[in-house]
């Protein structure tokens, strides 16, 4: 059964809502590489939760259409393409193409009939 593996927090300023988040329940940030992306730990590995990140904002969150304005879940598939399809066919729209993250895996966002946004990851290490 697929499950949610990790969260993305979008924010048009990332040293603000760090602050915020680190303030508000000491999470940890550890910056991605050079990337603008922040790797967030929520808790020990032993305890029950997930880790997330954190990236910059892309486009205006105040037009309809433009820019992530939530938490988004990302929930591990065994195949990407296979799942893409199968949300398409069930009423879900593309939100970003299946793009590789390197040395992790496979990830694409789609947008739920409802206008949710939900990201999907197939694991491989030889992403690139």
């Amino acid at each position: 059964m697929p499950r949610v593996v990790h969260f993305e927090i979008h924010a048009t300023d990332p040293d603000s809502l760090i602050a915020f988040y680190t303030a508000m329940f000491n999470w940890r940030f550890n910056r991605w590489g050079d990337e603008a992306y922040w790797l967030i730990t929520t808790g020990p590995d032993e305890e029950p939760g997930i880790n997330g990140g954190m990236l910059q904002r892309r486009g205006d969150r105040a037009l309809p259409g433009q820019g992530v304005n939530c938490f988004t879940c990302t929930v591990s598939v065994d195949d990407l393409d296979m799942s893409l399809a199968l949300a398409i066919e069930l009423g879900a729209t593309m939100a970003v193409p299946k793009m590789a993250v390197p040395g992790v895996g496979w990830l694409a966002y789609i947008v739920d009939p409802d206008g949710n946004i939900l990201g999907m990851i197939q694991n491989d290490t030889t992403a690139a």
